[in-house]
């Protein structure tokens, strides 16, 4: 790559604020090897161009991108119990991601393939307009710090970024344990002019979407959680 091509590559990286910093925790011997085993197998590297889904998945469906897989067993389980659809999920951290790959690899799922990258870069630069069905964003990052909010993912222009690749009449799940959050997230969804929502603002958790052990024990603790449904306009 020449001067120039590393330069203008710098400048698409610095084009938005990062949602996530790369934290140096300890990857198990286990993930370690799974990531090694299975990011040959089952994962897709980060490039400029848009990808080929059917080419990917070896057959058309429906596809439903999943943005922050965190240690990957809801992404796993709704790609086992939903056969029918194509899943990618992107996650940046190689703990997460060797755990999703276990999980793949123990279940025999065939219809997951997975992303370490940037997710902000990965829709903007391999996601097709129109070609998803669905998107989920389960319990980002809060970035609760006031200074921090700037992070937070879900913004006005990622939200019409994600909203651009959703078909006509395909949704966008987001799922938050922060009021504020969810209060915000309300607020963007609401704003973007192509998105519906489906319900009288917060929705009650969607079946599809699993409960985790986490969330569990926060609801009996009393915390809340918050799930927003929006559809892409027909």
């Amino acid at each position: 790559m020449s001067g120039s091509d590393d330069e203008a590559a710098a400048l698409r990286r610095a084009s938005h604020i990062r949602s996530f910093v790369l934290r140096q925790g300890r990857v198990s011997d286990a993930q370690r090897r799974f990531h090694e085993e299975g990011m040959p197998r089952w994962g897709i590297p980060y490039q400029p161009a848009a990808l080929d889904f059917d080419a990917v998945f070896g057959r058309h469906a429906p596809r439903i991108l999943e943005i922050g897989c965190g240690m990957g067993e809801t992404t796993a389980t709704i790609a086992a119990e939903h056969p029918q659809n194509d899943y990618l999920g992107i996650e940046v951290h190689t703990p997460g991601v060797g755990s999703l790959l276990k999980e793949i690899a123990a279940r025999g799922l065939s219809n997951l393939r997975v992303i370490q990258h940037d997710a902000v870069e990965v829709v903007r630069d391999m996601i097709a307009p129109e070609s998803l069905a669905g998107i989920h964003i389960f319990f980002p990052d809060p970035w609760p710090k006031k200074r921090q909010q700037k992070r937070r993912l879900i913004q006005p222009e990622f939200v019409g970024l994600l909203t651009s690749r959703l078909m006509p009449n395909g949704y966008l799940h987001c799922a938050t344990d922060w009021e504020d959050y969810a209060s915000q997230m309300l607020e963007v969804l609401s704003s973007e002019p192509l998105l519906i929502n489906m319900a009288n603002g917060f929705t009650p958790r969607p079946p599809y979407r699993p409960q985790t052990k986490f969330e569990s024990r926060g609801l009996k603790l009393g915390h809340g959680v918050w799930d927003l449904v929006f559809r892409r306009k027909p």
